[in-house]
């Protein structure tokens, strides 16, 4: 069965099946692009969103070194690469649905409309056919009508006893030739109804049921194009299955390397003071009489020290290379930071050493573009640079593995001399490697009050009583100390949980 067999007389059906199935093919085109729209907001919502709470700044790639921070930036990861993959969707809906299927509605919008104008001529071409006919017709039955007048008349006038004989001839001539008119219209119409039964005969059973053949193929071609886009819909999606699968297996191997016990630790190593719990308190005997206010407590004996004042002129030693001054929590956060410090210089400057090389390995091949040994000043003098940070990270890199190795040790030292055995001495160093940092006029940054008594017994901290009134002079830097400034004029750090910020 097939459309120019049994829908040869159905030449308005098959033009509107036809266009409502192009129709249809724009209208799927419509449906994915506006999918394509709804996944590449998708996708950049994601990446909003992702970009929202990813950790930027100093403070938050330190938090990044705890498990469960880092577990958030690992999604976060995984869902931006999640949302590339939805974009790769919308990207390969468009380009494989919507380019292609638009490329190929117009090509078969083309194939319909030539289809149907081979139709529409064959139709006129058999309709002027037959109008030839009718009027062949026409002219047969008139010239029939008008030769057997004549014949009529030509027997009417051999009857007629007054007629003449040369009117008889007239007659007679006039009814041969009036005959002879008919039989050749006869004729023509006998030819021209051949002729257009001829024509007839082949549009009906050869030319239109090929047209109507043709736009079957074609609207099966399209009704299986189409069907290959359906199809391709799901396929494109498909495809990045795997790797969406790998983003959320990812996503959840974050949540799973969580490990709390781990970050408690961390926790504690990066703000443990080492130093022990305050002492209880001993008893004030009041009844043996009531002892001079001081802004010390009985328990820490006053320091011998002369005031800081300002614009004062002495010289005071440097404060020690090493850090040795400052508490040993604080001291390795400052040697690693210096030792990242010279560790980026040192990768700037090879950096720096390779492309003079590379530059005068150019200049030695193509000596038009400049002298090599103008360049042997920079690289002497880059070489110089790269032995000296060497030196001094390696010079750091000792100092911290000092630090590290004998905290422990300090942390004894510290609780065997808690009780004030060797609190003169302590103090009259610490506070002679602080002079240098106030030769200057430095104001403070705030001020807090004391929530507990701190025995500072180790290089770089003073001790403080409980309500006294403190000049903040540092902030606490994220390593739990701050450095503040007693109304007495001693200076150094105290734990900042010590502390209570005030106005």
């Amino acid at each position: 069965m097939d459309w120019g067999t049994d829908l040869w007389d159905q030449y308005d059906h098959i033009d509107k099946h036809t266009q409502s199935g192009i129709d249809l093919v724009d209208r799927y085109i419509k449906f994915v692009k506006e999918r394509t729209e709804i996944e590449q907001s998708y996708a950049k919502q994601l990446r909003s969103l992702s970009k929202k709470y990813a950790k930027r700044g100093s403070k938050e790639e330190q938090d990044c070194r705890f498990s469960n921070h880092a577990s958030l930036q690992e999604i976060l990861n995984e869902l931006n690469d999640y949302a590339g993959q939805r974009e790769l969707i919308a990207e390969n809906m468009m380009t494989g649905i919507c380019v292609e299927l638009t490329k190929y509605l117009q090509d078969i919008k083309l194939e319909r409309k030539t289809h149907l104008s081979d139709a529409k001529k064959a139709q006129q071409f058999l309709e002027g056919s037959f109008k030839n006919l009718e009027s062949t017709k026409k002219r047969y039955a008139k010239e029939w009508a008008e030769a057997e007048k004549a014949i009529q008349q030509s027997e009417k006038t051999e009857s007629d006893l007054n007629a003449t004989r040369l009117d008889v001839e007239k007659a007679k001539q006039h009814a041969h030739a009036r005959t002879h008119t008919a039989e050749e219209c006869r004729n023509d119409y006998a030819a021209q109804l051949q002729k257009y039964n001829k024509e007839q005969n082949f549009y009906y059973y050869s030319e239109i049921p090929q047209i109507f053949n043709k736009m079957q193929d074609m609207d099966e071609r399209r009704i299986r194009r189409l069907a290959e886009g359906y199809c391709q819909f799901s396929d494109f999606e498909k495809k990045v299955l795997p790797i969406i699968t790998k983003c959320l297996e990812g996503i959840y191997a974050a949540g799973g390397k969580i490990n709390e016990k781990q970050d408690s630790m961390l926790f504690i190593e990066q703000h443990k003071s080492g130093f022990e719990r305050p002492a209880d308190l001993e008893f004030e005997d009041y009844t043996q009489g009531i002892k001079p206010a001081t802004s010390d407590s009985s328990l820490n004996p006053p320091k011998v020290r002369a005031k800081l004042w300002p614009f004062s002129k002495k010289h005071k030693p440097p404060a020690a290379e090493d850090f040795s001054h400052l508490p040993p929590e604080q001291r390795k956060k400052r040697l690693q930071a210096k030792i990242d410090d010279i560790t980026k210089d040192l990768q700037k400057t090879q950096d720096q050493s390779e492309a003079l090389e590379k530059m005068k390995g150019v200049y030695e091949h193509n000596p038009q573009m400049g002298d090599p040994t103008s360049l042997e000043p920079q690289i002497s003098e880059t070489a110089q640079n790269i032995g000296r940070l060497r030196g001094e990270l390696a010079k750091y890199e000792t100092w911290l593995a000092e630090a590290v190795g004998g905290e422990e040790s300090s942390n004894a030292i510290n609780n065997n001399t808690q009780h004030g055995v060797l609190a003169a001495d302590q103090s009259q160093s610490f506070y002679s490697e602080f002079d240098d940092e106030f030769e200057e006029v430095e104001s403070p940054v705030g001020h807090c009050t004391a929530l507990y008594t701190f025995e500072g017994n180790s290089e770089g901290t003073i001790s403080i009583t409980e309500g006294e009134l403190l000049s903040i002079m540092e902030d606490d830097k994220g390593d739990g100390w701050m450095r503040v400034l007693r109304a007495g004029g001693d200076e150094g750090y105290i734990p900042s949980s010590y502390v209570k910020l005030g106005p």
